[in-house]
């Protein structure tokens, strides 16, 4: 229980800063217009409902959860993602704490402080700010937390759950896209999904929620789901994108996709990357799909361009285009 209520604190944070830059965090395209959903709104939904939960939880004579964070160095966007999920814990009532450790901790080291934390009985939420310095082994130290604390969904035994169809811990992000999609009415049962992008802490879950057995303990979308990745030839993936109904755009790569108008086609964006605006000369953050909008004879025209290098995270917005043909450029 105390478990479930921090999930969805971190669901709500990672929705929230879905909206967090650019003009919005969905677009809504029609052959008239791009309408702006803000995620915002959904957001505050789940954190209301987890509110909610929570008093009801106290209300019954329960304590208060506990979440700690763990955040090892000095990376900016670390820090950023902590703090906000920090925010979200207070505001539906939680405590929470970030223990700040150098980025010079040894392995050993940060594997003694999350033992320590597994075994105080007042800390329910236990979470390692990923990524780690290159001498900590992420995958051991995502393990050594313990599976009924791993609010991340990281653990393998947590992973193998989740790819059983059983509930479970799920990834922040993953489950913010499974949110988004059922929240707005997506219909998944027999669609056709393309999902670029096979990591494992994004990619893959997404893929194994949106294909699994509705039916099942942890029920999925019954979708037909198709992953790409950095190997998968241009020509394949203008097939598979072009039959698709779903994309969702969890890849970083240097691939440019071209829509144009015809039928709807549902893209979600995952990704968060900072690029050199040319025109200012700054840094400035943008998705993985760069939705930029032009009107034509037919109607809109949608580019994505997944970029280079890209730091995927936590950002979703879910744009439904019409579209004939799609064209790897």
């Amino acid at each position: 229980e105390y478990s479930d209520i921090l999930q969805s604190v971190l669901l709500s944070s990672v929705i929230v800063h879905m909206s967090s830059f650019r003009l919005s965090s969905w677009f809504l395209f029609s052959r008239q217009e791009a309408v702006i959903i803000s995620g915002r709104k959904l957001s505050r939904q789940i954190r209301n409902e987890a509110r909610d939960d929570l008093e009801e939880w106290v209300a019954a004579g329960n304590r208060r959860p506990h979440l700690s964070v763990v955040l090892v160095g000095d990376n900016p966007a670390s820090h950023s993602y902590v703090l906000n999920k920090t925010r979200a814990a207070a505001e539906v009532g939680i405590s929470s704490e970030t223990i700040l450790k150098p980025s010079s901790i040894s392995e050993e080291e940060l594997l003694d402080l999350i033992e320590k934390l597994n075994s105080d009985h007042r800390v329910d939420g236990l979470l390692v700010q990923l990524p780690l310095p290159d001498h900590i082994d992420e995958r051991r130290i995502c393990n050594a937390v313990c599976p009924g604390k791993d609010v991340d969904g990281f653990h393998v035994v947590n992973v193998g759950r989740m790819c059983l169809d059983q509930s479970t811990m799920l990834p922040a992000t993953p489950w913010g896209v499974w949110e988004i999609i059922k929240r707005t009415g997506i219909q998944t049962l027999g669609k056709n999904v393309v999902v670029a992008g096979r990591s494992k802490n994004v990619g893959m879950p997404i893929a194994m929620l949106l294909h699994t057995d509705g039916r099942h303990e942890r029920p999925g979308g019954d979708a037909t789901v198709t992953i790409s990745h950095r190997y998968t030839p241009k020509e394949q993936l203008r097939r598979h994108t072009q039959i698709a109904d779903i994309i969702v755009a969890a890849a970083g790569s240097n691939f440019n996709l071209l829509i144009k108008p015809s039928f709807n086609k549902k893209v979600i964006d995952v990704g968060i990357n900072r690029i050199l605006d040319p025109l200012t000369g700054k840094n400035r953050l943008v998705g993985d799909v760069d939705f930029e909008v032009q009107t034509v004879e037919h109607g809109a025209t949608l580019r994505l361009f997944y970029l280079t290098h890209a730091f995927v995270s936590c950002d979703c917005r879910l744009a439904e285009v019409p579209a004939t043909d799609l064209k790897v450029l």
